[in-house]
């Protein structure tokens, strides 16, 4: 079942990597990781052989494979077509970077991706992966919590949101020369979702560094949220003490509104939510009905505690 957690098993023992992994759709990663850093602790794992530890969070439903993974994706800024963000992706410089950390925070600062590695011990996790278009997929990430970032740089306590921005190159996000979207694109969370154990900041795939069309070198994974709340290619993060605002409300707030949460008793204005598609089952796909929070209500349900679910959606 979707819910049941498990601490012994990685990628390997449920789908042969080999047979999945195309390397030249692969980023080269970030720089490679080393020394003392300016938020402390000891130098950050290399990301070229990850050799993440398996996480008690991953669920038990096999991963897709990477080709389903790497090329059936969305990622407006390279196009609104699935394969689109493969095709247009490599073009994107993904190091140097850095991200803003910014607001309500002790230790505000533009953080290299070195900083923000230094001392990261990475998890493998296998997650179920939910689009607000009513496909689904179950994907290996490689990360650490969003927590864990957060304690390093001190939330300070009139903080209740955050917020994240999307990187703005349009020489090389080729689709944002076109009004898509405001951008950059932005996404935010709820203090207490950002900071549950489920939240994480990814930095790989397959046990390999992020592909540039997932969202390289660093993107949000909130597995119990529709798709689009977790942002990719991050370089901005900003506490605050009001909600921000998110790109997909901004666009359209009667059909997606902040929250976001997968729930298959409120319907998208313009389809059904109660059941979605296997992606990699080709042309014949079955669908099976949606788990309440994508399978994870166990976990998460507590969150929402007294709130209007398919008004507060």
């Amino acid at each position: 079942m979707a819910g049941r957690w498990r601490n012994d098993l990685n990628y390997s023992d449920v789908t042969p990597k080999q047979g999945f992994l195309n390397r030249r759709q692969l980023m080269a990663g970030g720089a490679a990781l080393g020394g003392a850093l300016a938020m402390g602790g000891i130098a950050g794992p290399a990301l070229a052989g990850l050799g993440a530890k398996p996480s008690v969070y991953s669920t038990d439903a096999a991963p897709n494979a990477l080709e389903d993974i790497t090329n059936y994706c969305n990622f407006y800024e390279f196009g609104t077509g699935k394969d689109d963000p493969a095709k247009h992706a490599e073009k994107l410089t993904t190091d140097p970077w850095s991200v803003k950390i910014d607001g309500l925070v002790d230790r505000p600062g533009d953080y290299s991706f070195d900083d923000i590695m230094s001392g990261v011990e990475l998890e493998e996790r296998i997650y179920r992966f939910r689009c607000v278009e009513a496909w689904s997929m179950v994907v290996p990430w490689v990360g650490f919590e969003l927590a864990d970032l957060l304690a390093r740089v001190g939330v300070r306590s009139e903080a209740k949101y955050v917020g994240f921005e999307t990187l703005v190159r349009p020489a090389e996000m080729w689709a944002q020369n076109r009004a898509i979207l405001d951008w950059p694109y932005r996404e935010g969370l709820r203090l207490d979702e950002a900071m549950h154990p489920l939240t994480i900041l990814a930095t790989g795939l397959y046990d390999e560094p992020l592909p540039k069309q997932n969202g390289a070198p660093l993107r949000l994974v909130v597995p119990w949220k529709y798709g689009f709340k977790s942002i990719k290619s991050i370089v901005r993060i900003t506490l605050s003490a009001d909600q921000p605002p998110t790109s997909w409300n901004m666009a359209n707030g009667r059909e997606y509104g902040f929250y976001s949460n997968v729930n298959p008793q409120v319907d998208h204005p313009r389809w059904s939510q109660a059941s979605e598609r296997l992606v990699g089952g080709g042309l014949f796909a079955k669908r099976v009905p949606t788990l309440m929070f994508n399978g994870y209500e166990d976990e998460v349900a507590g969150l929402y505690d007294g709130m209007n679910l398919s008004r507060s959606f």
